[in-house]
């Protein structure tokens, strides 16, 4: 790393695991805090984009009250679903809590599959999103069929301060605007701010990374499946309808985005009832393991960007071991 880069004399060297959802990750974090337990407190900071709202347990697969009894962990129901979180807050937020956790003379450890906010942290916040025509197309179609200042009331309501400042016919910057929040989650007057927020993040910390990836898709595809069947038995439809029943939440917010929580409010806007037969629950469950799957997919591509990681098969018969030891060794190189 260049001397000159901010930070780079003082930039911390912190274990992580990583890995697309549904992989095994929260397993493995227990089972590592457990053997390392003797050498050094282990206290977990979450790296998930969903992990942060609170009321949203079921969809997310939050670790439990007893795995969080077990292992400390940060960055979990931090935020009302009513909020937003960015790459840039949780780039702030997992510095800092590096530091504290160090103080305490306990190992960090970065959990989760979250993969913008990994990069974020080691290279600082990414230019704002380039065009998107697909997008842009779709908001063309919604504005023709029910008009720009439709349009712009939506905006106000993920990006109020963009469109206070925005005419209600003004459709390129309202497109714009709306194509940036779609692509990144993120508000476009937050992306004004980027500049400021790249050079306080950039080269912040390095990961030493383990990543846990399947050989054969088919089988994470299985776990996503039976994962999701398993939140759906729970009463993911229940959770949800009590999120949507609050004035304040809203489709567009991004917590509502958040895979699984998407596809079942969808379906209640259908006439989908919580109670329904397990029959009817069939579409609902198809768009939900779809939607996952497509996630897991993007996951997968990140993580194929990241080189510098320490891939251990999460379908083979001793992954648990292989990760234990992978993670074993990557903290004891860190001295």
């Amino acid at each position: 790393m260049n001397s000159t880069t901010p930070h780079a004399e003082n930039t911390p060297t912190v274990l992580a695991l990583a890995g697309p959802t549904a992989s095994g990750k929260t397993a493995l974090a227990l089972a590592f805090a457990q053997v390392w337990a003797p050498r050094q407190a282990v206290e977990v900071i979450s790296v998930d984009s969903a992990l942060v709202y609170q009321g949203m347990d079921i969809g997310t697969a939050k670790p439990s009250a007893a795995e969080r009894a077990a292992l400390p962990h940060h960055l979990i129901d931090i935020l009302d679903p009513s909020q937003t979180y960015s790459a840039a807050r949780f780039c702030a937020d997992a510095v800092r809590l590096i530091a504290e956790i160090q103080a305490r003379n306990a190992l960090p450890l970065l959990v989760g599959g979250t993969m913008l906010y990994f990069k974020a942290l080691q290279q600082g916040l990414d230019e704002m999103p380039a065009a998107n025509a697909a997008v842009r197309a779709d908001i063309a179609a919604r504005a023709a069929a029910h008009g720009w200042p439709a349009l712009h009331a939506e905006l106000a309501r993920v990006d109020e301060t963009t469109a206070a400042r925005l005419p209600s016919h003004d459709a390129q910057r309202i497109q714009r605007a709306l194509e940036v929040w779609t692509v990144s989650g993120t508000a476009l007057s937050a992306w004004h701010q980027k500049d400021a927020e790249r050079a306080a993040t950039t080269h912040r910390v390095k990961l030493k990374l383990v990543s846990l990836e399947p050989q054969e898709r088919s089988w994470l595809h299985q776990r996503i499946a039976q994962r999701f069947d398993a939140m759906l038995a729970q009463g993911l439809m229940a959770e949800v309808a009590a999120l949507r029943a609050r004035a304040d939440l809203h489709a567009e917010l991004p917590a509502m985005r958040c895979v699984g929580y998407r596809q079942v409010w969808q379906a209640l806007n259908a006439g989908l009832k919580p109670d329904s037969p397990v029959a009817a629950l069939q579409p609902l469950r198809e768009a939900g393991v779809a939607a996952t799957r497509q996630l897991a997919k993007r996951q997968l591509t990140w993580l194929r960007g990241m080189p510098a990681r320490q891939v251990v098969s999460c379908d083979k018969a001793d992954a648990l071991q292989a990760g234990l030891l992978a993670l074993q060794t990557a903290a004891s190189a860190l001295g």
